[in-house]
């Protein structure tokens, strides 16, 4: 009896039939983008560099403290996108061997279209001589002998660029790939989202309601910090390492 209830009012709730009614509505797509003004070099892949810089013949390689200053703080000068489009940013600083230079350009040359696109470097070859001693040396005897060279990276730096008759979609995973494997943090970026960065950045600095900020701290001296913080600090208030 029960169940002859339950089925009576399952069969009262169920719609007989079910109708659907379709509507159409006019559709906005944006209109696809004008690429006429751009023109393709002769060279669309990155140069192959040398792995060792040349001297001439009567001049012996010279040998460099690890200066790193070369490293440290903000990247002042490539620090902006010159094709406007997309490419890889350092996000920290520190140093590009040989090897990372040729997985750069390995990855570009087998992910890139060269009949639509084309990169560019935006930092010089490996220049800066690194030195090492021999496993299982005494202490003394000198410097040691140079070893390899590497090119010095400061945050904000541009790695290499990449443009042409393409979208962000298509190169945002080359961009990722080698960003992920570089020795440094880094971030793939385009010129939209470098220019949000920095509108994002100024937005919080007009609108932030805590006057206690790093900055206010150490220019004002509060708890006696400055004694014991780094002079690094005291130059970019504890935003740059």
């Amino acid at each position: 009896m029960m169940s002859n209830t339950v089925k009576i009012c399952l069969g009262i709730l169920r719609p007989e039939k079910l109708q659907l009614t379709l509507t159409s509505g006019i559709k906005y797509f944006a209109p696809p983008k004008n690429y006429d003004d751009i023109v393709l070099p002769e060279r669309q892949r990155l140069r192959i560099y040398d792995k060792v810089p040349l001297y001439p013949s009567n001049l012996k390689p010279p040998k460099m403290q690890k200066r790193l200053r070369y490293m440290r703080g903000p990247e002042t000068l490539h620090n902006t996108l010159q094709l406007k489009q997309y490419g890889v940013m350092a996000t920290g600083g520190g140093r590009m061997r040989h090897e990372h230079f040729e997985m750069t350009r390995l990855q570009v040359a087998r992910r890139l279209d060269m009949k639509r696109m084309y990169a560019i470097w935006r930092v010089d070859p490996p220049w800066q001589p690194i030195t090492k001693k021999g496993q299982g040396q005494r202490m003394g005897g000198g410097k040691g002998a140079i070893d390899h060279y590497v090119t010095p990276i400061k945050a904000g730096r541009i790695i290499f660029e990449v443009a042409g008759k393409c979208e962000y979609a298509e190169v945002h995973d080359l961009l990722r790939i080698v960003a992920e494997r570089l020795p440094f943090k880094a971030v793939p970026v385009s010129q939209d989202i470098m220019e949000k960065m920095e509108a994002d950045e100024k937005w919080k600095e007009e609108n932030n309601q805590n006057k206690y900020t790093l900055k206010y701290i150490i220019q004002n001296n509060m708890g006696g910090c400055q004694r014991f913080i780094s002079k690094y600090d005291h130059k970019w208030y504890g935003k740059y390492v």
